[in-house]
């Protein structure tokens, strides 16, 4: 069980690790900030869904 848990944090790592490559590749620090940004707006609650916008705009 021991050694499951230890390859478990190992992988774990591994996808941290390959999440910041993609991220590095495809986003600018500018686009990062931005997505962080967006991100902390959604936990407050601050956002509307896609459905919501189109409403909005009447379609």
């Amino acid at each position: 069980m021991e050694k499951v848990y230890e390859e478990l944090k190992a992988l774990r790592g591994t996808v941290e690790a390959m999440k910041e490559e993609i991220e590095a590749r495809f986003m600018t620090p500018e686009e990062d900030l931005l997505v962080e940004k967006a991100l902390k707006e959604h936990r407050r609650g601050e956002t509307i869904s896609v459905d919501e916008l189109k409403k909005e705009l009447g379609r």
